[in-house]
């Protein structure tokens, strides 16, 4: 078919009938067999191989999926204009109402407009949640089971097969692949979708796109959101000094009221310490009035579990007095239950339901049956002090963008309410989009992962909104306190095995040492319960009975100088009842020791990836128990930045950067850490408190801080 003699142009010109990730690999095999001039047998062996990826490819765009758009939906009636646009331009911003079907209807406009064909659609979500619940709502649409032509790919779980079109993930797992595929090649096109919400990794993730589609001529990319600062974005993905084309769709399916109901009359002060009593009553009066209106299910945006927990016991109290009381279900909605559990709130309404939700329900998710919203106005949030390198977790204000995604969570199935419990002047006085989180972050591992892909300087990423130079320069001094980077901000040999890691920069650290410390064991199970949340629980009605649950892992009179190594009697116990308990007696057993059933277990899925981590780099974990010495010094190795020295007034210690801080009220070690110790973290509340403590010799802090 092809002259012998160098067939080089012909083939070339086939490549862009291939896949994008066939295309590269048989462009560099091209390139080589040019170079050192390969024999005609080598050159009928590549054109074969061309010749198969180009049928590959025309199988795969005969195999689209068929599909149609509802047409109630608003975004269905713009579609045609916006798979022009994505056929047109590189990067296309779709603005539109909660409620225009953007989320669940773009993946299908992108498959008309001819994508999906050299490579996947792939669909990002800022939550695990969201991901799985858009892709089967998709797949359902297209009459399709999940992991078919639509799948999805979260935390350990991935529902995607080699010949699936549609690739719903959270933003983190995309970037993740960077590491192994920089010019995702597995995609031709992405959405970035809920960008309004301008979370770390989506920021990176925007940075990184913005480059790679001046690499990539053929990918597209679509940002979405319904609240998106629409004209920051264009003009920073416009091209030859055009803005980026935005289409904004507008309509929804029902129009929404939104109603004011301050508490007692008084704004709600946010962080300043609210009545959560008053605001607790306020939601239980206010579902009343609601349920008075008409039938239909109440969404209440809450700011966390615990005032979820609280909530749900008030308002089962209030609800045992109502005649019809019996037939209304409250159900719990955040980020931390089980998918099973988490689906409870997707499913068909038996009667009068309250869902309490995290803002977790704020994007992407329509929870059915709707018609109520009843939104507090407050959010938890983490903000990095660079001060003092200390995580302060307070419940704040939301901006105006969140509080609009909230209200056009209902009106999904008729007229909608929302009811606002704060005023309407103190709406109108939020910023209108949410601070980004790379302006309230440490940066040491955006720092680590973009030295490791050579994406150069920090200061010269196209961040949308760069972050200032005193965070850059936090973020450097964390890493240089690791070990990770040199006096040029070049990375170290220790720095290029962290980057490997997907983990905390600090975490990374403490299980390098551990590995090389002879302590490897223990310290997966150690590290791994410091990436999860906490799973004790301490109700304050039974704090005393659950304080002496948990004393029996604090272990014999050395153990009980670190609360680290309560996390290694506790698994003990724990893995007793996993290796040997049905599912429903490992509960039982949790319920009695005042343990988070969800929260143990994904500790251990945390601790099984941590493990097949360590397998992949062929590292061995110690067979002899490691002593309370070697443990220590490789948790130090990350946690320098968090010693502590006794003050000679009572009370607090003295640490690092001249902070002061207290041992937290709950620790064991409260009153009796010692001179020195260590903790896991430094918690700035009413006080800035240290959490998970040890005690620790001052001549470790110069074996380990010499690296």
């Amino acid at each position: 078919r092809f002259p012998m003699a160098i067939p080089y142009d012909e083939l070339a010109a086939r490549l862009p009938l291939a896949m994008a990730a066939d295309a590269a690999r048989l462009a560099r095999r091209l390139q080589a067999a040019r170079s050192r001039r390969a024999p005609a047998t080598e050159w009928a062996r590549i054109a074969a191989d061309v010749e198969t990826a180009v049928a590959r490819c025309a199988a795969r765009a005969g195999g689209t999926p068929r599909f149609a758009f509802p047409p109630e939906l608003p975004v269905a009636q713009r579609a045609g204009e916006i798979e022009r646009a994505i056929r047109a331009h590189p990067v296309v911003i779709v603005c539109g109402e909660t409620g225009s079907g953007k989320t669940t209807q773009l993946p299908k406009i992108c498959l008309a407009a001819g994508r999906g064909v050299r490579g996947l659609v792939g669909h990002t979500q800022p939550r695990r949640i969201a991901a799985r619940a858009v892709a089967a709502r998709i797949a359902h649409e297209m009459g399709e089971a999940v992991g078919g032509a639509v799948g999805y790919k979260v935390r350990f779980t991935d529902h995607t097969r080699p010949d699936a079109y549609v690739k719903l993930m959270t933003d983190g797992i995309l970037l993740a692949e960077t590491q192994g595929d920089r010019d995702l090649l597995a995609y031709d096109t992405i959405i970035v979708d809920e960008a309004h919400e301008r979370s770390l990794n989506i920021d990176f993730l925007l940075g990184y796109l913005a480059r790679l589609v001046q690499r990539r001529r053929d990918l597209r990319v679509v940002i979405t959101s319904a609240t998106i600062d629409a004209e920051r974005f264009a003009r920073h993905f416009g091209s030859d000094g055009r803005p980026a084309p935005v289409i904004e769709v507008s309509g929804r399916t029902y129009p929404v009221e939104v109603r004011y109901r301050p508490l007692g009359g008084a704004e709600i002060a946010g962080e300043e310490a609210d009545d959560e009593e008053a605001l607790e009553d306020a939601i239980v009066a206010t579902a009343e009035d609601l349920w008075r209106e008409g039938p239909g299910d109440i969404l209440v945006f809450l700011p966390g579990e615990r005032e979820i927990r609280e909530t749900a016991d008030l308002l089962r109290a209030d609800l045992r007095r109502r005649p019809w009381g019996a037939a209304a279900e409250i159900v719990p909605l955040y980020a931390r239950l089980s998918p099973e559990e988490q689906q409870r709130a997707f499913a068909p309404s038996r009667g009068r339901r309250i869902v309490l939700a995290t803002n977790v329900a704020e994007t992407s998710l329509t929870v059915p049956g709707i018609r109520y919203v009843i939104d507090t106005g407050l959010a938890r949030v983490k903000r990095y002090a660079t001060r003092n390198k200390t995580t302060l977790l307070r419940i704040e204000k939301i901006a105006r963008a969140n509080a609009d995604q909230r209200a056009g969570r209902c009106g999904r199935v008729q007229d909608g309410i929302c009811v606002r419990l704060y005023p309407a002047a103190d709406y109108e006085a939020r910023p209108r989009f949410a601070e980004p989180e790379i302006l309230r972050s440490s940066l040491a591992s955006v720092i680590l992962q973009m030295a490791s892909l050579e994406l150069g300087p920090v200061d010269a990423f196209p961040f949308v909104e760069p972050p200032p130079p005193r965070a850059v320069a936090d973020g450097y001094q964390l890493l240089a306190e690791l070990g990770a980077v040199d006096e040029g901000r070049a990375l170290t040999p220790i720095g290029r095995e962290l980057a490997k890691l997907p983990l905390d920069p600090r975490i990374g650290r403490m299980i390098l040492a551990a590995r090389d410390g002879h302590c490897l064991r223990e310290m997966l199970i150690i590290a791994a319960a410091l990436s999860v949340q906490d799973p004790r629980e301490r109700p304050p009605e039974q704090a005393g009975t659950a304080d002496q649950a948990h004393a029996k892992w604090r272990g014999d009179e050395q153990q009980q100088r670190s609360e680290f190594l309560a996390w290694l009697n506790l698994w003990k116990a724990f893995d007793a009842e996993w290796t040997h308990a049905s599912q429903r007696k490992q509960r039982d057993w949790c319920r009695r020791n005042f343990l988070n059933y969800l929260r143990m277990r994904e500790w251990r899925e945390v601790h099984a990836q941590l493990h097949t981590l360590c397998g992949e780099h062929s590292w061995r974990e110690n067979e002899k128990p490691a002593t309370f010495d070697l443990i220590h010094k490789a948790l130090l190795a990350g946690l320098l930045g968090n010693v502590g020295l006794k003050s000679e007034e009572e009370g607090h210690y003295l640490g690092a950067r001249g902070i002061r801080f207290w041992p937290h009220p709950g620790s064991a070690l409260a009153k009796k850490a010692g001179r020195w110790i260590v903790a896991a973290e430094l918690v700035e509340t009413t006080r800035l408190y240290a959490r998970c403590l040890a005690k620790i010799e001052p001549e470790w802090l110069e074996e380990v801080g010499a690296h």
